[in-house]
C-alpha cells in the first residue's frame, strides 16, 4: 500500500515536522510505503485557471513543473495525506498551490452526486484521504470550517474513505503518536469522518463605520478580463454613485513585488471598506489569494487598527451557489483574525454566464445578479452588512441545473475542438498499468 504525504508547512514549522514523523511511523507499522513531499521545496506554479488540463492536454496541466509529477503520484497512491497549519479555517497557501492543480485528475463533465453538481471521475480508482491541520489555540469556528472543507474535497476527489482532524501544537510526542495511531486505524477500518456543519455567518455591522473609501481586491488570475472583475466592477460603480472613493487591486500582480505589496498594505489601511471577489478553486480560495491574505494578517499583527469592514463575493462554475459557502466562511475567519468587521458575503453559481464581460451586457442573464449587487452596495455603502435578500437573489440559478449541466458538457467539447482533442477529453495520462 502506497501513501503520499503532501506537507504544506514551512521549514520553520517544527510541529509540522513532528506530525509528519509520527504519522510516517504509524503508517509504517501498518505496512504502508510512505512518500513524504515537502511542498515548500517543490517547484509548483500557480494554477492559471485556463482549464487547459481539460481542453488542450486532457488530464495533464499545461504547466510543466512538479505539479504533474505529484498528480501522477497521487493517482498511483492508495492514500493521499494533507498536512497543514490551519489557515483561516483552510489550508496554507503552500499546500493549496498543489491542491489547485488536482483538477487535472478529474473530468470537466458534470455528474449529479446526492443532488449536487460535481465533476465526473477521470480515473476508476482514487486514493483514500487524510487531512490533518494544527493550530496554536483552540478555535471552534476555524476547526469546523477546516473539517467541512476536507469533507467537500473528499466528495470532489472521490475518496472512498476520508479522515480529518485538527490538533493543537502543545501536543506531546506521546499524544502525537496516539493521534496518528487513531487516524491510521480509522482509515484501515474504513471509518470516514462525519460531515461537519459550517458556522453560521456572524454579521455585526450596524452602520457605525462611515464609508468614505472602498478597496476592491480581485482574486482571479484573469485580472481585468475575469468574471470576478466584472462582478466587483459593477458593485463598485454603485458605490461610486454614492460618492465613495474607490480603488481596485489585482492580487495576482503583487506576489513578486515587495513594493506593490506594501502599496496594498497602505491601501488597506486607508480604506473603510474592503471587498474581496474571487473564483472558487477546489472548494476554497485560490492559493495566491491565500498567500496575500496570510501576508495581510502578518502585516497587521500588533498594529493599532480602527473599525473597517470586510466583505467577500465568490463565484463558481457549478450551478449551485452553495458550493462557495466553505470558501466564504474562510474569508470570514480571515476577517476576524485580521481585525476587520465582517460585512457579509455573496455566492454566485454558474458564473461562466458572465464570460468576463461588463454585467450590463449580460441582459436578462445577469439581471438578478445586478439587482443583488445593487442591494449589497446600498447596504455596505452605509456601513451595514450585506442583506439576506441580496444573498437569496444572487443564489437563484439563471437556468435549471440540469440544463446547465447539459450545456456545460457541450461547451467543454466545443472548446476542446479548437485543440483537436474533443475525442480524448477523458484521457488518463497518469493511469497505472497492472
Amino acid at each position: 500500500m502506497k501513501a503520499i504525504l503532501l506537507d504544506g508547512s514551512q521549514a520553520s514549522d517544527n510541529f509540522g515536522m513532528r506530525v509528519s514523523s509520527a504519522l510516517t511511523a504509524q503508517l509504517g507499522i501498518f505496512g504502508w510505503d510512505v512518500e513524504h513531499i515537502a511542498l515548500r521545496d517543490a517547484k509548483i506554479g500557480n494554477c492559471s485557471g485556463d482549464f487547459f488540463c481539460w481542453i488542450k492536454s486532457p488530464g495533464m496541466c499545461n504547466l510543466n513543473d512538479d505539479n504533474r509529477r505529484l498528480a501522477a503520484a497521487i493517482s498511483a497512491s492508495d492514500l493521499m495525506v494533507y498536512l497543514t497549519p490551519v489557515t483561516f479555517g483552510g489550508y496554507s497557501s503552500v499546500l493549496k498551490r498543489m491542491v489547485d492543480h488536482q483538477i487535472q485528475n478529474i473530468s470537466p463533465f458534470f455528474v449529479q452526486i446526492d443532488g449536487e453538481t460535481h465533476h465526473e471521475k477521470r480515473y476508476e480508482k482514487y486514493p483514500d484521504f487524510l487531512a490533518v491541520g494544527w493550530m496554536e489555540n483552540p478555535d471552534m469556528e476555524a476547526t469546523a470550517v477546516f473539517r467541512h472543507l476536507v469533507h467537500r474535497n473528499a466528495i470532489n476527489f472521490y475518496a472512498k474513505t476520508y479522515v480529518s482532524d485538527v490538533i493543537l501544537t502543545n501536543q506531546s510526542d506521546t499524544q502525537l503518536m496516539e493521534s496518528a495511531q487513531k487516524w491510521v486505524s480509522e482509515l484501515q477500518n474504513g471509518q470516514s469522518a462525519q460531515p461537519i456543519a459550517l458556522p453560521i455567518e456572524n454579521l455585526t455591522c450596524t452602520g457605525g463605520v462611515v464609508i468614505n473609501r472602498a478597496l476592491l481586491l480581485v482574486g482571479s488570475p484573469r485580472s481585468h478580463k475575469s468574471n470576478s472583475n466584472s462582478i466587483g466592477g459593477y458593485l463598485f460603480e454603485q458605490l461610486r454613485a454614492q460618492e465613495i472613493e474607490t480603488e481596485t487591486v489585482y492580487l495576482y500582480t503583487l506576489l513578486r513585488s515587495e513594493e506593490r505589496m506594501q502599496a496594498l498594505f497602505n491601501a488597506i489601511e486607508a480604506a473603510d471598506l474592503i471587498v474581496l471577489v474571487f473564483p472558487l478553486y477546489v472548494d476554497s480560495i485560490p492559493a495566491p489569494v491565500i498567500d496575500v491574505l496570510e501576508r495581510i494578517v502578518s502585516n497587521r499583527q500588533g498594529a493599532k487598527t480602527r473599525q473597517q469592514l470586510f466583505a467577500s463575493i465568490a463565484n463558481c462554475g457549478f450551478p449551485e451557489a452553495h458550493h462557495n459557502t466553505t470558501a466564504l466562511r474562510i474569508c470570514e475567519t480571515f476577517a476576524r483574525q485580521a481585525g476587520f468587521e465582517w460585512a457579509g458575503s455573496l455566492a454566485l453559481g454558474g458564473g461562466e454566464v458572465i464570460a468576463g464581460k461588463p454585467l450590463v451586457q449580460g441582459g436578462g442573464r445577469t439581471f438578478r445578479l445586478r439587482k443583488s449587487l445593487d442591494l449589497a452596495a446600498a447596504s455596505i455603502g452605509k456601513g451595514l452588512s450585506i442583506p439576506i435578500a441580496a444573498q437569496e437573489m444572487i443564489g437563484k440559478p439563471a437556468i435549471p441545473h440540469w440544463v446547465y449541466r447539459m450545456v456545460g458538457g457541450i461547451g467543454w467539447k466545443k472548446q476542446a475542438k479548437r485543440y483537436g482533442v474533443q475525442e480524448s477529453l477523458n484521457k488518463q495520462p497518469y493511469s497505472v498499468k497492472p
